[in-house]
């Protein structure tokens, strides 16, 4: 298999081997299955085209940053409505703010190992 020309960004996936490396796809798909519902990593055209499967990640990794970013955003006006102690109200708003960091790390993460899937892909 020849090596790709991908470089290693800083966002790579430490799971994912390096592009071009032995098994590295077949490493890439596993992380990749981690990222969406059970159900679509076991579709069999998501399993034969790891592609496929990368662009699946990145449209549900970007619902989850919308979905972390609406609980932000509401967090104060909603969750004192509950019943919720202003602590926990402040503990929560700090939390969804930590996943918004962590899933827009993801996202860069999914982006950089589709475009190496995509390079790979091309490869004659």
């Amino acid at each position: 298999m020849p090596l790709t020309t991908t470089r290693i960004s800083p966002d790579w996936p430490c799971q994912v081997k390096t592009p071009g490396s032995y098994d590295w796809e077949r490493s890439a798909a596993k992380w990749l299955r981690e990222l969406v519902p059970t159900r679509y990593a076991g579709y069999p055209v998501f399993i034969r085209h790891p592609v496929l499967l990368a662009r699946h990640a990145q449209i549900q990794v970007q619902n989850e940053i919308r979905v972390a970013r609406t609980a932000l955003q509401t967090a104060r006006a909603d969750l004192p409505g509950l019943g919720l102690h202003e602590g926990v109200i402040e503990h929560t708003i700090k939390l969804y703010a930590a996943e918004v960091m962590q899933l827009q790390h993801i996202a860069r993460s999914v982006r950089a190992v589709t475009q190496a899937l995509v390079e790979a892909n091309r490869q004659p």
